[in-house]
């Protein structure tokens, strides 16, 4: 491929926030004995950005796989410009909940095992000489971590490691946000201890604000998945507070049924697919939970589909601001930063309650659905309750 530049989705601030019954179908919820069925595999989408996307074809070179334990080394630098006071002790707490964090959201498919040793390394040249900014070039980044990897070389075995995280001293305000770092498999790179450095977080004081949830937001890009916010316009005019690639401080941060598809942490034979006319009722299973059905897959074209999925307030989500159903529609041909999900709002005209906004609301209840003339699908909510919902998806 060419020669990457860092994209845009890794070198912008993580975000820049706006202030931000049992279950049982009614007798009309029975499964159609006319409906057609496919295996998931028919509705899973090719990625065509070559990037970071929503296809499922993942670029096994490219990006870390998503799945097992992957091991992490913490690096805390400062600087001649900015050193650093205390120990590493508040850094490394700030991050550490980003390991449960993950592995709950995964349904323990992935497991971090983080190295944070407690040293501070002294990075060769000022913090300010790095130019973390919004012109930061994939070069300028480089330099930074193989700066980091170099100063850090004498105390560490990088060999025994699969990704590195760089924290830099609070004194360091040059380094304000986090971006991820993807190896460029044409250039030389950065290699230490006979290992190829093929991806990092470099984090920034953002991480103060955010807390851990930026580590779970930034990792997932070496897995592979695509910014949710826009990179113009509203920033969360997309998907809101829906999974923590979108808004990070939002409302209900756990990854959308179609990412932990697209990364293994739910099955094929937990995705109900409908890649043809016809039509399905299936029971959804919350995606807080592990177990059961987790997405209704209608797929409208080759990089298009339609997803509904089960949200509860539980969990990562437990500030969820609705509950129910959640419809979004999925496009693989769309870049990060430019919409590849979009959330359909159940409730367009509801006032959102303090800390959540309009499409927060979005979650489908019983007696609502959704209907696109376009492409001839349709999306019913038949019922609902604490063990998940009943939705009836259809397509012409």
């Amino acid at each position: 491929m060419p020669a990457l530049p860092i994209r845009l989705c890794h070198l912008v601030p993580a975000l820049v926030l706006v202030p931000y019954l049992t279950l049982g179908a009614p007798a009309s919820a029975a499964p159609s004995s006319a409906a057609p069925s496919s295996g998931a595999s028919a509705c899973a989408l090719k990625g065509v950005t070559g990037w970071t996307d929503e296809g499922h074809d993942t670029d096994q070179a490219q990006f870390q796989p998503s799945t097992g334990t992957r091991r992490v080394l913490t690096l805390f630098v400062d600087f001649p410009d900015a050193p650093a006071t205390g120990s590493t002790d508040a850094y490394a707490a700030q991050l550490a909940p980003a390991t449960g964090w993950l592995a709950r959201a995964s349904y323990g498919r992935l497991q971090l095992d983080t190295d944070s040793p407690d040293r501070w390394i002294r990075m060769p040249a000022d913090s300010t000489s790095y130019h973390f900014e919004r012109g930061l070039t994939f070069e300028t980044h480089e330099k930074y971590l193989r700066d980091a990897v170099r100063a850090a070389d004498p105390y560490t075995d990088f060999s025994r490691y699969d990704m590195v995280r760089v924290v830099p001293a609070r004194a360091a305000t040059a380094i304000p946000f986090s971006p991820t770092y993807l190896y460029d498999p044409t250039t030389p790179g950065i290699t230490a201890d006979g290992t190829r450095l093929k991806w990092a977080v470099t984090f920034g004081q953002d991480m103060w604000r955010w807390g851990h949830k930026v580590a779970a937001h930034e990792t997932a890009h070496t897995f592979g998945l695509p910014d949710l916010y826009s990179f113009t316009g509203a920033t969360h005019q997309y998907a809101g507070g829906w999974d923590v690639m979108g808004n990070i401080a939002g409302a209900a941060p756990q990854y959308l049924g179609w990412h932990s598809w697209k990364l293994g942490w739910i099955r094929d034979d937990q995705v109900i697919c409908l890649a043809a006319p016809g039509r399905r009722t299936v029971r959804l299973t919350p995606v807080e939970r592990p177990g059961g059905t987790k997405i209704a897959v209608v797929r409208t074209g080759a990089t298009t589909a339609y997803v509904a999925e089960s949200r509860r307030a539980e969990g990562s989500d437990s500030s969820a601001c609705s509950t129910g159903v959640l419809v979004y529609r999925v496009d693989s041909a769309a870049p990060t930063g430019e919409g590849p999900v979009r959330v359909v709002n159940a409730s367009p005209t509801a006032t959102p309650p303090a800390g959540c906004t309009p499409l927060d609301m979005a979650a489908h209840t019983p007696g609502q659905s959704f209907t696109d003339p376009a492409t001839g699908v349709r999306i019913e909510v038949l019922a609902g309750g604490g063990a998940g919902d009943v939705v009836r998806i259809s397509k012409k």
